[in-house]
């Protein structure tokens, strides 16, 4: 009896888990979903695998300042967009902190990461983008910004002011991880001041276990609503064509929207656990 009410509770534990990450990664996935914008010219800035992001390219012009978080070393998208138009590039790494050198342009390395609030963690100096923004003269300005942070991206995010967000004109981001309730807050608090412009799935995560997405590392690029304009009538096709697989080396995986043999199991599994509850209370 105590073995079956074991194996009862396993299997609750299992189904339950399951049907509330899908929930998340459903919803994340249709937050993310891009729309079709008229006005953007989509362009390549930064490397031709990792490390290189599609931009409108059209709608930077009007952008007096960029951020480029996470850099590892080197930074081409950074070196890219401020040969492109002009503006000063503050780029920011507390792991590596070697600053890059970009042949034209103007770029400002700071050695610190960026996250929800000031903090020394493991040594290393975080600090908020409002704070980051402030101190660098930036606050009223229109920003485009670059953010590839392993993770700490969410709160990053999901701590900026509204007129942080309201200031950015584009923004391109590496999400990581896909599981927790609070990503919704974020990708909720982004839908409101950006459209999601462009979907690509990094092909160093090709993994089962994450649809509708084809692994838990992805990149989006998100456009003020300030200047984007939208035709919701026509469906976005996404990635773009400029999109390049992060590992050219590794088999590429692009199928968002995909179903696997998950939600199967998640109700066979579901169908098992009331079995086998039904069967226990009939010998208590």
């Amino acid at each position: 009896m105590v073995l079956a009410i074991a194996l009862v509770l396993a299997l609750l534990g299992v189904a339950v888990q399951y049907w509330r990450t899908r929930q998340i990664r459903e919803a994340l996935y249709a937050a993310f979903t891009p729309v079709h914008l008229t006005n953007c010219t989509l362009q390549r800035f930064g490397n031709a695998n990792d490390g290189g992001y599609v931009m409108c390219a059209n709608l930077m012009s009007a952008a007096q300042s960029g951020y480029s978080y996470g850099i590892a070393g080197e930074d081409a998208w950074g070196c890219d967009v401020t040969a492109q138009t002009g503006i000063p590039i503050h780029q920011y790494d507390c792991f590596d902190t070697r600053p890059p050198v970009c042949p034209g342009g103007l770029t400002l390395f700071h050695v610190e990461c960026v996250g929800p609030e000031p903090a020394t963690l493991e040594g290393r100096p975080f600090d908020s983008m409002v704070n980051q923004i402030a101190a660098n003269g930036d606050s009223g300005k229109r920003l485009i910004v670059k953010m590839d942070v392993e993770g700490s991206e969410w709160r990053s995010l999901a701590a900026a002011p509204d007129h942080v967000l309201e200031a950015i004109d584009q923004l391109a981001v590496e999400f990581h991880r896909l599981d927790e309730p609070h990503f919704l807050e974020t990708a909720a608090r982004l839908n409101r001041f950006f459209f999601a412009a462009n979907l690509h799935q990094n092909n160093y995560e090709c993994r089962p276990g994450y649809d509708p997405f084809p692994g838990p590392v992805f990149e989006v690029l998100f456009v003020s609503k300030r200047i984007a304009v939208a035709d919701l009538a026509v469906r976005a096709t996404f990635p773009s064509t400029l999109d390049a697989p992060n590992a050219p080396g590794r088999p590429d995986c692009q199928q968002f929207g995909a179903r696997s043999e998950l939600p199967r199991i998640a109700r066979w599994l579901q169908r098992t656990a009331t079995t086998a509850i039904n069967l226990v209370r009939l010998y208590l």
